[in-house]
């Protein structure tokens, strides 16, 4: 593999992982959070950390045996979309937590939903094992988006 595919398939979700943990851990403390009106499928605070470590580490394991499988041109593509996707990441937290825009931030989470099911679709095009890997990250921000959807209906 090369030296840009590793740096990108670990870099990017570190860098998604530091930049949305920074607006996530106050965020989750803050008094507005508490008091925001949440669903009864939400999962226990311990969930969330537990879940985005392993989804980060398939996400960067994915991607990278993705990009072995790819030419050059479809291994720019794939870092183009990895990119994208991570902004996304790190973005809603952003909005949520710190911007605390609940409406708005239903939006960023669709949208990364539907990057993480692309980034699988495109991985698994590459590999199939790769795809595997990314399945459980779009499973897991497609029930996100449902959930911001939950809080923002139940605390307009």
């Amino acid at each position: 593999m090369d030296k840009k595919s590793v740096i990108s398939s670990v870099g990017l979700p570190i860098a998604a992982a530091a930049l949305g943990s920074v607006a996530t851990a106050s965020g989750t403390k803050s008094r507005w959070y508490q008091e925001l009106e949440k669903p009864p499928f939400q999962p226990p605070a311990l969930a969330f950390p537990i879940a985005w470590s392993v989804l980060y580490a398939q996400s960067a394991v994915g991607s990278g045996m993705a990009q072995a499988h790819l030419d050059e041109a479809g291994r720019r593509e794939y870092r183009r979309k990895l990119a994208l996707n991570m902004a996304l990441n790190a973005g809603w937290c952003w909005s949520f937590f710190r911007g605390r825009q609940v409406g708005g931030s239903v939006l960023v989470a669709g949208a990364l939903a539907a990057s993480t099911a692309d980034l699988a679709r495109t991985a698994a095009k590459a590999d199939r094992r790769a795809g595997a890997f990314l399945v459980p990250y779009a499973a897991w921000t497609g029930f996100a988006t449902v959930l911001n959807g939950a809080i923002w209906r139940r605390n307009r």
